[in-house]
């Protein structure tokens, strides 16, 4: 994440992340205020095991294309709304218009949660023990939708 503030949006991934199993890491690295920390985080990202890289980042927001620059590992951006933000248009925007040959997959304005289940779709693909949570995962899901219905039907 970019800054401290980033944590209230991006906790929301790691939780997740855990639930499903899958280890992860989390630090501020500022793509602004701390370039050269940002730099090394990326470049030495696949030697120290990650498979994917999550981002977050609000205002200008060029933490997560930055860091796909610099590495071959996916890169999932989160755009987050922050004090400085243009109603956190400025970072979705700064993270979705990324240039040709650079990509970042863009979840939406503060859905860090929807960027580690993303996360952990990508480490599925090729662990089928994060494969497995995730069925389970996307089942209770069904169940949630299913029993409402079913509350909403019986409440009329």
């Amino acid at each position: 994440m970019g800054s401290l503030s980033d944590r209230r949006v991006m906790v929301e991934a790691a939780e997740v992340l855990k639930e499903l199993g899958v280890a992860y890491e989390m630090d501020i690295v500022s793509a602004h205020r701390t370039p050269l920390k940002m730099v090394e985080y990326a470049q030495t990202a696949r030697n120290r095991g990650l498979k994917v890289i999550i981002a977050g980042a609000g205002g200008a927001a060029h933490l997560p294309g930055m860091v796909a620059s610099l590495t071959t590992l996916p890169v999932i951006g989160v755009p987050v709304k922050s004090s400085n933000s243009i109603d956190g248009w400025d970072s979705v925007l700064s993270i979705l218009q990324m240039p040709g040959g650079v990509p970042v997959a863009t979840v939406a304005l503060d859905g860090a949660k929807n960027a580690g289940i993303l996360a952990a779709q990508v480490v599925g693909a090729f662990d089928e023990q994060v494969a497995a949570n995730l069925a389970r995962y996307k089942e209770q899901l069904k169940e949630k939708v299913e029993e409402s219905s079913r509350n909403l039907h019986q409440n009329q």
